[in-house]
């Protein structure tokens, strides 16, 4: 299975069937704008110009299950996106990634690609480690999405060949990008 059997809710909640992306290499991220990774707008515009030309997008999905730290209306996220990052890649309708309301597409990569751990030299890691393993001692088993800004990298075949934590370097994720472009 890929990605393209699935559609989603576009900001003005119209279906977007994901085949839309067919042959493209496409990043889907959970993104909030009130939280300590939401600089990351602007490392995930920075790939966006770097490869679109190449036949490569990001995908949006606000997400506010993560210490409500998407509370706006979609347009309200739109807006702040461009105003103080200058996104110009899709953004979708807010979704929940985790639980009963969860998204078929996040029950999908997530059965694709379980949790990937957190990279030890970021500065944000040890507090992940400390909330996560408060809730549950046995996160690290659990493919559920851990916070705000976890990353899947899909293939031109629609298929989920990797998952980055919030944690994860740019550089990694470029030189990744690079090798199905």
């Amino acid at each position: 299975m890929s990605i393209y059997a699935y559609s989603v809710l576009g900001m003005e909640g119209d279906t977007v069937p994901l085949s839309t992306y067919r042959n493209m290499v496409v990043l889907i991220v959970n993104t909030a704008t009130r939280c300590g990774f939401t600089p990351q707008y602007e490392g995930l515009e920075a790939l966006y110009e770097r490869y679109v030309r190449e036949g490569f997008t990001v995908l949006d999905f606000p997400c506010n299950q993560f210490k409500e730290q998407a509370p706006e209306a979609v347009a309200d996220i739109d807006a702040f996106c461009k105003l103080n990052y200058g996104t110009k890649f899709p953004r979708f309708a807010k979704i929940e990634v985790n639980g009963e309301g969860e998204n078929p597409l996040y029950t999908f990569l997530k059965s694709e690609k379980g949790f990937a751990g957190f990279d030890p030299a970021h500065e944000k890691t040890p507090n992940l480690i400390k909330r996560l393993q408060a809730a549950d001692p046995a996160y690290e088993q659990d493919p559920s999405i851990k916070w705000n800004f976890t990353k899947f990298l899909i293939d031109r075949r629609g298929t989920v060949v990797a998952r980055f934590e919030p944690t994860a370097s740019f550089e990694a994720i470029a030189s990744a990008i690079e090798e199905l472009l």
